[in-house]
């Protein structure tokens, strides 16, 4: 069993009523294990929640209800300069009349850290951050990257029991942003210790992330690895903000074990996976299918679905190069339009079609969810 290093347990937190006398619950019955030396990101659009509970974590806030375990120590009562863990937030807040040094230096002479002890410390800090030879400079003087490795080399020195991350690389344009993920990965794994990650870009979850919490409204909608978010999602939500997804919309006719059948634009029946419990048939569903597990073949009417093949017939509407890969719009049935995405790999020479071209679309039973509409 792996040992628990944050619990939230029930966790809610209510703030004071704007114009009427209905309080604001930005939480909303939260529980979620993080275990020790995990890299856990917290997920979701702008007022999911999830900045608000990395507060609770900190001790920025405190639970109107639900209790904080870190080390399974509750946290109630306990402030935030007491808790075993440090921040790094968007806004590096770096002082800029101090040098890289004296910034790192910081927090542990506030402690009442012996000076040269504290200098160690802090040199130890900007080798584990590959800083160490701009522990002279001042924060202007270095780039987007090096000051937010410097954020984390003053949040580091500390050594925090838990690491705790508000959208630290929100500031960065996008190509730093991707080089400073597989930094941060590489550093996380490197030194062990747990990170406790907020973002709302789905691509920084997914490349750093052992595990995923989802959020939207206040509530956690699903808890995973990345590749279970990404092709297990628990709900539309969760299917629609993580990367892209087609849903087509129809009826749930046959429950059969792990799988079903939809009645799509009634004359056909596409068949996918059912990840979620008591679903029945009748009920309206949808089926999300990604768009790089669909393929396009010249049209042929001989062919035929079955056997956990779905093939509907279609009419590409758009066509768009975009360097990897070419995006398609494809309308099937009687107005559903499909995003297909097919690689440029060099090797699919078929998959070259043009505007008006009638395909078949082609998908497998296993690659498809079936999602409570």
């Amino acid at each position: 069993m792996a040992d628990v290093k944050v619990e939230l347990i029930n966790i809610v937190k209510e703030f004071p009523a704007r114009r009427d006398d209905v309080p604001v619950r930005a939480v909303d019955n939260v529980s979620m294990e993080i275990y020790n030396g995990e890299f856990f990101a917290m997920l979701g659009p702008s007022g999911c929640g999830k900045t608000t509970t990395l507060r609770l974590i900190a001790g920025f806030e405190q639970p109107t209800s639900g209790q904080i375990l870190i080390d399974g120590q509750a946290m109630q009562g306990i402030p935030a300069f007491q808790r075993p863990v440090n921040t790094v937030f968007q806004d590096y807040a770096l002082f800029p009349h101090m040098t890289v040094l004296q910034n790192v230096m910081f927090g542990l002479q506030m402690e009442n850290v012996a000076r040269r002890e504290a200098r160690d410390r802090a040199m130890n800090a900007l080798e584990m951050v590959r800083l160490p030879k701009a522990a002279n400079r001042k924060p202007n003087e270095l780039s987007g990257g090096m000051q937010q490795r410097v954020a984390l080399a003053r949040a580091l020195v500390k050594e925090p029991s838990v690491l705790l991350l508000d959208e630290p690389l929100g500031a960065l344009d996008l190509k730093l942003r991707r080089e400073m993920q597989f930094e941060l990965k590489a550093m996380q794994q490197e030194l062990g210790i747990t990170f406790i990650y907020v973002t709302h870009d789905q691509e920084e979850a997914l490349t750093m992330a052992n595990r995923i919490a989802v959020m939207e409204g206040g509530h956690v909608l699903q808890i995973g690895r990345p590749e279970e978010i990404y092709e297990s999602p628990a709900t539309r939500f969760v299917a629609d903000f993580i990367g892209e997804t087609n849903f087509l919309q129809g009826e749930l006719v046959q429950v059969s074990g792990d799988s079903g059948q939809v009645s799509f634009d009634d004359d056909c029946t596409l068949e996918a996976m059912i990840d979620i419990p008591n679903l029945q048939p009748g009920q309206p569903v949808s089926v999300a299918v990604r768009p790089e597990k669909i393929r396009l073949q010249p049209y042929d009417p001989t062919k035929q679905p079955g056997n956990g093949l779905n093939l509907l017939q279609g009419h590409v509407q758009q066509k768009h190069y975009i360097g990897t890969d070419t995006r398609y719009i494809v309308r099937v049935g009687k107005n559903a339009d499909l995003i297909v995405r097919v690689q440029n790999d060099g090797t699919d020479r078929l998959a070259d079609f043009k505007t008006r071209d009638v395909v078949n679309v082609v998908w497998e039973r296993d690659n498809a969810r079936i999602l409570a509409e």
